[in-house]
């Protein structure tokens, strides 16, 4: 049986993103980012419902989020859904979902892209880049 686990999502950050690294060495960056839809309420007014969405990347794509974006910038994620379980102080499991970025693509810049710092013409290879990252818990 195949199976697909894929997330694509427009939005705009919400925080700027927190950088970290794993006891390896690995850069991993977490944000949250919004998704907003227009929909009619029961009265049939017009009403923006927003999604919010908590996003980590890894590796250079983790480096690369935490040196270009800040929050409200617009950004096209790829990646997909991960939970994850942990426990609390009193030692209660609890669940945690997020979205692991494989792609990034800055919006609303020159070209669309993410620049790669060696000149001032954006280059489009790491918004496309696929980057591996550690399944570990970073945290």
């Amino acid at each position: 049986m195949a199976s697909l686990n894929r997330v694509e999502l427009i939005g705009n950050l919400g925080r700027d993103p927190e950088i970290r690294y794993t006891p390896g060495g690995t850069a991993v960056a977490s944000f949250s980012l919004a998704t907003s839809e227009k929909v009619k309420n029961k009265s049939g007014e017009w009403e923006t419902r927003t999604e919010w969405h908590n996003i980590v990347l890894y590796a250079r794509l983790a480096e690369v989020a935490g040196e270009y974006l800040s929050k409200g910038k617009s950004v096209y994620l790829d990646g997909k859904l991960k939970t994850r379980k942990w426990q609390d102080r009193d030692g209660k499991d609890r669940y945690t979902t997020e979205i692991i970025g494989d792609k990034l693509l800055m919006l609303g810049s020159k070209n669309g892209s993410i620049p790669d710092g060696s000149d001032d013409q954006p280059s489009n290879s790491q918004a496309h880049e696929d980057i591996p990252h550690d399944d570990t818990d970073p945290f």
